[in-house]
């Protein structure tokens, strides 16, 4: 993540949920020192049942999107338009088609103190209908049914921050409206190889 810019220091965390054990990432390890035998595993109620280390923080969170979405996968960053842009919006406008590959505008989660109840609330309220929010003053969620397309869409979502920042800068840009997001959503859905997760 930090190659990517999605990160800094030890900040953002991932996690990927099998049945009913969820594996995430350890609280404030630096990323080069991380092997897999630090990853923790809990169950789906936060319980350690392998974990060396404590987990990442924002547990609260990770373990409220797997209990009230499909998801398999969830990445958190700190990546620097994505944060900015939760500063400056309620929701990342449809600048660009391919935020209809999060279901629609990204929704911006009320600003809560990190790794509490308070903020994984706020951001199951911004995640309803999406796969993605802002977190207010703070960074990103995505999720997905792989930790690969997770985190592919962490890339995308940084992007079409940066896209719109850029095009704010220069004027005000000129927005997609609601249908063609949805003729996107169709299309998306069967984009790519059969096999696609």
């Amino acid at each position: 993540m930090r190659a990517d810019g999605l990160v800094v220091g030890t900040s953002g965390n991932v996690s990927v949920r099998a049945g009913d054990l969820v594996a995430v990432s350890p609280s404030g390890l630096d990323y080069d020192a991380m092997t897999p035998e630090l990853v923790g595993v809990h169950r789906l109620d936060g319980e350690p049942v392998d974990a060396p280390l404590r987990p990442t923080t924002e547990m609260p969170m990770h373990l409220a999107v797997y209990g009230h979405t499909d998801a398999r996968a969830i990445v958190h960053t700190h990546s620097t338009s994505a944060t900015v842009l939760s500063t400056l919006v309620d929701e990342v406008p449809p600048i660009h088609y391919l935020i209809a590959m999060f279901g629609g505008p990204v929704r911006v989660a009320s600003y809560a103190t990190y790794g509490t109840p308070e903020l994984a609330a706020s951001m199951i309220r911004a995640l309803d209908g999406r796969t993605a929010c802002l977190l207010g003053n703070h960074g990103a969620v995505t999720y997905a049914g792989t930790l690969a397309a997770a985190y592919s869409q962490a890339v995308y979502l940084e992007w079409i921050c940066e896209v719109y920042l850029r095009a704010s800068a220069g004027g005000t840009p000129r927005l997609l409206p609601p249908e063609e997001i949805e003729r996107v959503r169709g299309k998306l859905s069967s984009y790519g190889p059969a096999d696609r997760a």
